[in-house]
């Protein structure tokens, strides 16, 4: 377990070092919350004055670095200047409904992916894979931006797709049904943009690591005795092929989470994306460095899942840690 071990210690200092980086960077911009308010005739620079210090705006920054490493501890992730409350709290909603966003486009772009990229792989050079080609290269070529603005303007144009929320007023009054229909209609465009936006590099993946694999000489034997070709691609080659994927999964983590920000934005999903936004324009420091913290433990959380498969898959990392 010291392969584990290790990896949980580097994450650990890693997210320490995002949080000094972070923290330094928001202290470095000019002006804070409290900073239109003096150009308010009607507001007293006492009154400014007063609001930072109640706020420690008025202590130095290791002072401020050191008063919210404590409130992380607390569980509270200092307090919002907006909103007046504990940061946690609202990061809690927004990461629920992101997490929800996310983990359903990451589960459909891997579960198009894989069979999609052993497919075209098996057929390599043939019509299909170059036509899957062309489609995969033509899906990276456009912006994500662009892409999440067509999907907006579709909705406006049709009709077809709620333009943003979660849910429809009426969310309460309808039955379980309904309400799974409802929530399944506003996840759909954000799902599709961020599906989209990510499918065709996990496909590429996929079938080079397939590809290398069905070039090795166990796999031409496997065929030379009649295995079926179907075995041949997901009993023989794709477990050998698993160790570069499972890699691929954790960098597909953080490219679904930088995707997701965006998309939130565009496709008005209440997650962490639209927050984070207004957080900053209003120099809301708590706000910003919470959010910046989350997306930082879901991306190393995942690159540690990736880790950890790594290590129950692979008998060569494990036979490192013996020796």
């Amino acid at each position: 377990m010291g392969y584990l071990a290790r990896r949980l210690l580097h994450s650990i200092v890693l997210l320490l070092g995002v949080s000094i980086f972070s923290f330094a960077i928001l202290q470095l911009a000019p002006g804070d919350f409290f900073s239109p308010l003096t150009v308010n005739p009607q507001i007293s620079a006492h009154t400014v004055a007063t609001l930072r210090s109640q706020y420690g705006l008025d202590k130095p920054v290791l002072i401020r670095y050191e008063h919210w490493l404590h409130s992380v501890f607390r569980g509270d992730l200092g307090l919002s200047f907006a909103y007046g409350t504990p940061v946690a709290p609202l990061l809690a909603v927004r990461a629920r409904n992101t997490l929800l966003l996310t983990g359903t486009s990451l589960l459909l772009a891997w579960l198009l992916a894989i069979p999609f990229g052993i497919w075209t792989a098996a057929r390599r050079g043939k019509s299909i894979d170059r036509a899957g080609g062309f489609v995969t290269s033509s899906l990276l070529t456009v912006p994500d931006l662009v892409l999440f603005l067509a999907l907006l303007l579709l909705a406006v144009r049709t009709g077809w797709f709620p333009t943003g929320g979660m849910t429809s007023a009426s969310f309460d009054d309808l039955s379980i049904a309904g309400k799974l229909k409802d929530l399944a209609s506003h996840l759909f465009l954000p799902t599709l943009g961020l599906v989209l936006a990510t499918l065709p590099p996990l496909v590429r993946h996929i079938r080079s690591a397939m590809i290398e694999v069905l070039d090795a000489p166990f796999v031409r034997a496997a065929r030379a005795h009649g295995i079926p070709e179907r075995r041949v691609l997901l009993h023989y080659a794709l477990p050998v092929a698993a160790n570069p994927l499972i890699t691929l999964f954790g960098y597909s983590i953080a490219g679904m989470l930088s995707a997701s920000l965006l998309v939130e934005v565009v496709l008005s999903w209440p997650g962490v994306g639209p927050l984070l936004v207004d957080a900053i324009l209003a120099k809301d420091v708590y706000v910003v460095v919470g959010a910046v913290m989350l997306s930082s433990v879901f991306l190393v959380a995942g690159n540690f899942i990736a880790d950890a498969l790594l290590f129950a898959t692979d008998p060569r990392i494990r036979t490192e840690q013996i020796n």
